[in-house]
């Protein structure tokens, strides 16, 4: 065999796609270059971070203020050669220090929206910026802070100019993120998608691995599921198909060139999609079904108000959390489905299947046996 690997890095090779950055770790950098400023009086220019996976990469400064004991620092998003609608999207970040014991406080500032409804990973009235990089930040800051003699107490202001404009391009308004965009990322590294690059990325990494002699893969929406189905089943990196939304394009090509087994793991919501019938798990073109979740959790034992209130759930995630205050297994049975679904893509191909459904922080909210 050439020297060409398979697993996730392998894909985005193929590809040929420039990858960029995600609006967290813009987000970090500003803080990073603000609050160094703040304790040492000078911006460091270009910034350097370092990502979840390890990465460092440097991220020069389109905004620089100084004043009256607060320092802010912009960075230009860079999205690589993803359609992303905050491609050059400035994001702003101020910083001042707060008494001791404050930790590190979030606020939503201009073009930055603010939670309004329950069922995203945040609480009620907090700035739409998601746990990882608010982790981040929050270890940026410490490293900051112990190397300049700061006390790592701080205010993080994070806003994105046009921001509010940009959202209604969104779904934000819709699940009731008000005001402005996300602050998203769980890797750092934004993966640019050209449905057919990708796919083809994705045969690819079929190829390589059946050509390894391996049994057993694993399709993965994305890094939290990848490292699920790693924890699971203790896969090597070649075992591992990147499908990201395309599950279609997983199961039609394995149909063509069997694997013994295959393993679906992804968010909730994505597999609920694939539940419902849907092959392109891509927000732009399906949706969670509310009301066929209602129909799930009725299968599954809850009651008619309890199904009445899943199907006006916010999002699949509050639908989920409503059926496990209700003891009512929505994450199983959306699995099986999903499974089931699967199967009937694969048209009697010789391949089991299971199906692993995961929440954000990637734990195991719901699985299928193997098929």
């Amino acid at each position: 065999m050439s020297e060409a690997k398979g697993g996730r890095g392998a894909q985005l090779k193929h590809t040929g796609l420039r990858p960029g950055w995600t609006t967290g770790a813009c987000a970090t950098a500003a803080a990073t270059a603000a609050y160094t400023a703040l304790l040492s009086g000078d911006f460091p220019d270009p910034v350097t971070i370092t990502l979840p996976r390890g990465q460092t990469p440097a991220f020069a400064l389109a905004v620089e203020e100084l004043a009256d004991g607060r320092a802010t620092a912009g960075v230009v998003k860079d999205a690589g050669d993803d359609p992303d609608v905050t491609h050059g999207a400035l994001v702003r970040v101020s910083v001042r220090v707060l008494p001791a014991g404050s930790g590190v406080v979030f606020r939503a500032g201009p073009g930055v929206g603010t939670v309004t409804l329950p069922g995203l990973p945040l609480e009620v009235g907090e700035p739409a910026v998601n746990p990882v990089p608010r982790q981040m930040i929050r270890d940026h800051i410490a490293e900051v802070a112990a190397a300049h003699g700061g006390s790592g107490d701080v205010e993080v202001t994070i806003g994105v100019d046009h921001g509010e404009e940009i959202a209604r391009s969104t779904w934000n308004p819709r699940l009731g993120i008000l005001g402005g965009l996300s602050i998203l990322g769980t890797t750092g590294v934004v993966v640019p998608y050209s449905c057919s690059a990708w796919i083809d990325s994705i045969r690819r990494g079929v190829d390589v691995a059946l050509a390894a002699g391996l049994t057993h893969v694993a399709g993965c929406t994305g890094s939290t599921s990848e490292k699920t189905v790693v924890a699971e089943y203790g896969l090597p990196e070649i075992a591992l198909l990147d499908m990201g939304d395309f599950a279609g394009a997983v199961l039609k090509y394995v149909r063509r060139h069997p694997v013994d087994r295959l393993t679906v793991c992804g968010g909730f919501a994505k597999l609920s999609k694939l539940a419902a019938g849907h092959l392109d798990l891509h927000s732009g073109r399906s949706q969670v079904d509310k009301g066929y979740l209602a129909e799930l959790a009725r299968r599954g034992g809850a009651d008619e108000a309890l199904a009445a209130e899943i199907a006006v759930a916010n999002t699949g995630l509050a639908a989920l959390q409503l059926c496990q205050a209700h003891g009512v297994p929505l994450g199983d049975l959306v699995a099986v489905a999903a499974r089931d679904e699967a199967l009937s893509v694969l048209r009697g191909a010789p391949v089991a299947v299971d199906v692993i459904c995961v929440d954000r922080a990637g734990t195991v909210v719901g699985r299928s046996s193997v098929r």
